[in-house]
């Protein structure tokens, strides 16, 4: 019999930790689709329900995930154009000095002539995405290099210039992509479990008393005919590190970092410590233990058209 979901096959360990985008959505605001955090740990809240179920317009209790998001930075855009073969990029970067020694790249002179010269072919351009780095340093996250990553943005092509030229160079902030009763889809890595049996992995029940010398093992590997082992069948191996996303997570609070000592526990968060920079509160888990990076990206398949910001009444501090 077969088990396990053929859903997440092949249950290998992911390459990166930083999260990938396969399926970015499709927005109309020129905005960034996507940016970084980092998964701080679990609180709960009391908020007023504002769906539609039977305690609507009561107080309830939710539990929450709380992130906190780097210092992130427009360092540069990338220019696509399309053939039969592809995309094909050309990237435009924007460095200082102090920048390109963290990215452990050469310097290039700060000079924003070189990005106004494309502005008469962008007719040329399929597409053009931002290149953003973040700083982890500082936080508790005990991460000190500089983190580089693209993002999608939505809107016209003559509207995604405009943006990455007003913010090339400069701070880009978490409120500026996303607010608060947004509905958002989170890309992390999953705990690692290291290497574990079919019944931890599979949930294989264990041989009778009868079986020879095994007991939590399958009981055959397949039959004699095709002379091989399917893919479907429950093998011991890896668990647990793989790349995930779940969708429609909303966003109960966006913070700054001014307020980030409201929701500091006396003791810091376990596994983590004290927020110190902006930070997110999405109903719900999120996968991956504390100081895991997630990937926070505009939803794909919901329209966040009429979301309203709920009221929350109280955050829990105690661990």
């Amino acid at each position: 019999m077969h088990r396990g979901s053929l859903q997440y096959w092949h249950k290998r360990r992911a390459k990166n930790r930083l999260p990938r985008v396969r399926s970015p959505p499709n927005i109309k605001e020129p905005t960034a689709q996507n940016i970084v955090a980092y998964k701080v740990g679990m609180a709960h809240v009391a908020m007023i329900d504002d769906s539609e179920s039977p305690s609507k317009n009561l107080e309830i209790s939710a539990s929450c995930t709380v992130l906190e998001v780097p210092q992130i930075e427009m360092y540069g855009a990338r220019f696509y154009t399309r053939d039969i073969h592809g995309y094909r990029k050309a990237a435009f970067e924007l460095h200082n000095k102090e920048l390109a020694r963290k990215l452990k790249q050469k310097a290039t002179k700060n000079d924003e002539t070189k990005l106004e010269a494309l502005k008469p072919k962008l007719k040329e351009f399929e597409d053009i995405t931002a290149l953003l780095v973040a700083y982890p340093k500082g936080m508790s996250v005990g991460q000190h290099h500089a983190l580089k990553f693209e993002s999608g943005i939505g809107g016209t092509i003559e509207e995604k210039f405009d943006f990455v030229s007003a913010r090339l160079g400069k701070e880009f902030k978490a409120s500026e992509a996303f607010k608060s009763g947004e509905y958002v889809d989170i890309s992390t890595v999953t705990k690692g479990k290291g290497w574990a049996g079919v019944i931890k992995r599979f949930g294989v029940a264990r041989l009778n008393h009868k079986a020879t010398n095994k007991i939590r093992h399958v009981g055959t590997h397949g039959a004699f005919t095709p002379g091989k082992v399917l893919f479907t069948v429950p093998m011991a191996g890896q668990l647990g590190f793989n790349y995930r996303t779940e969708t429609n997570k909303r966003i109960l609070k966006m913070g700054a970092s001014s307020e980030a000592a409201k929701i500091n526990p006396k003791a810091g968060f376990t596994n983590y410590g004290n927020i110190k920079n902006d930070y997110l509160i999405i109903k719900g888990s999120v996968g991956g233990p504390s100081k895991r990076l997630v990937r926070v990206r505009k939803a794909s398949g919901r329209n966040n058209r009429g979301i309203k910001e709920p009221k929350i009444d109280y955050i829990s501090t105690s661990n």
